[in-house]
């Protein structure tokens, strides 16, 4: 635990405490057993209510070696730093992870959650600093 108390304090910790609280406030209204669409609407109703900005179906391109080899879109990007992914499932899986730190490694935010509006509300929290992103390799590794 934190100084703070908190469980959490890293980039954003304070926008991403907000971000919790919200989808904790929509998952108490809405319970489980509606379709992810559902819930990532209400989210971004929540969090805008909230005062924040939210990007919904945020692009994301994949770049190798300087050329576009794929494109994603995340489920809502907010206050352009932090990314979350929206799952409406029985409980979440590594699949799920990975699919977040991808999207954070193709791009420069560094702050993603996965928040799962099962039969148990359930997140996940990934930070990818921007020394670690994709094509960037530490000072002195050849490619």
């Amino acid at each position: 635990m934190s100084p703070t108390g908190r469980m959490y304090d890293g980039p954003h910790a304070d926008l991403t405490w907000t971000i919790i609280g919200c989808a904790k406030r929509v998952y108490l209204e809405l319970r489980f057993g509606f379709l992810v669409k559902v819930y990532e609407n209400a989210l971004a109703i929540k969090l805008e209510a909230a005062g924040l900005t939210v990007e919904r179906q945020a692009p994301i391109k994949v770049h190798y070696r300087g050329q576009l080899v794929g494109q994603y879109v995340a489920d809502l990007l907010v206050n352009g730093v932090v990314i979350i992914e929206v799952k409406a499932v029985e409980h979440l899986l590594a699949v799920h992870e990975v699919q977040l730190v991808n999207y954070l490694r193709a791009t420069p935010v560094e702050v993603g959650l996965v928040i799962n509006f099962g039969l148990k509300f359930d997140l996940s929290r990934k930070i990818l600093t921007n020394d670690r992103r994709l094509g960037r390799l530490p000072q002195g590794v050849d490619s």
